[in-house]
């Protein structure tokens, strides 16, 4: 990629428009050559950034796995950068916006669709950037995420395999509603009935994957090195959809049994107000 280069390809506009925010949609970039997103100069910034901001774990768990019951790492995250083509393990830098070259990159990424992304769902907001690392065929175990998101493949390839967002028998409402008031782990509960359900998406270099709000996925990486970059924004329905899953999960506490919170297009403002209300007052907890 150069200076004038743009991240995403053409058609990635009209391709995205056509999928957000409900919808999981392949796209195409042109960011697999940028010199901030190679091996040397991420361990760079894995030494710039907090160190609760660096994540690593071994690669050989299985689909699904207590939080608690995963390994800890036996490499610092240096060695863990420099030795990732043996040593079976998968690393995420967070929240790169906070090293200024990064938070660039991660703007002007975003930048490019949000056109498509202000027509849907309004003003980008909490623009947040990921790097993912991972040795040859590692596995990130089952989960969802907050976030509105696009997964670009820079190296090596993946396969992500997604699940219906919308099916309660693989993530409940409570289950959602816990996470959202923040006493759950990402990581979700794994069935093995659940694989005739799951939709594999290959990616490979050069290409990218939109990730809708809080799909269940898991990553199983391919035969090589792998490096993605996730670049993530909120929008004001998925901040009140949280806020109202959050309610439910006070409400539940208290005894109440209350109504599902609505998926998109549903915007759940009432809830969400009443959530805000709450935590104002210092009533949330």
């Amino acid at each position: 990629m150069t200076k004038t280069e743009p991240a995403f390809v053409p058609e990635t506009l009209p391709a995205l428009a056509a999928a957000y925010p409900a919808n999981v949609h392949k796209l195409r970039h042109n960011l697999s050559g940028h010199p901030l997103l190679q091996l040397p100069a991420l361990v760079e910034l894995a030494t710039r950034l907090r160190t609760d901001h660096v994540e690593y774990n071994q690669g050989d768990l299985p689909i699904g796995i207590a939080p608690e019951d995963v390994p800890p790492p036996q490499l610092d995250i240096e060695q863990t950068i420099r030795s990732i083509e043996e040593n079976g393990s998968w690393m995420a830098l967070k929240f790169i916006e906070n090293v200024p070259e990064y938070r660039e990159l991660l703007e002007s990424t975003l930048a490019e669709i949000q056109p498509v992304v202000f027509e849907k769902t309004g003003p980008m907001m909490k623009l947040e950037g990921f790097i993912f690392v991972s040795a040859p065929h590692a596995v990130t175990p089952f989960h969802f995420d907050p976030e509105h998101n696009i997964l670009v493949q820079v190296r090596g390839n993946k396969v992500l395999t997604m699940f219906p967002d919308d099916d309660d028998s693989i993530a409940a409402p409570q289950v959602h509603e816990v996470f959202a008031f923040g006493d759950h782990h990402r990581n979700l509960e794994w069935r093995e009935d659940f694989v005739q359900r799951g939709n594999p998406h290959p990616l490979a270099a050069g290409e990218a994957l939109y990730v809708p709000v809080k799909m269940p996925h898991w990553v199983k990486n391919g035969p090589e090195v792998s490096i993605s970059l996730s670049v993530t924004w909120r929008s004001e329905w998925s901040i009140a959809e949280g806020d109202a899953r959050a309610l439910n999960s006070k409400l539940r506490k208290l005894g109440l049994n209350p109504g599902t919170t609505g998926r998109w297009p549903a915007r759940n403002l009432a809830k969400a107000y009443g959530w805000r209300l709450l935590r104002r007052l210092g009533a949330a907890a």
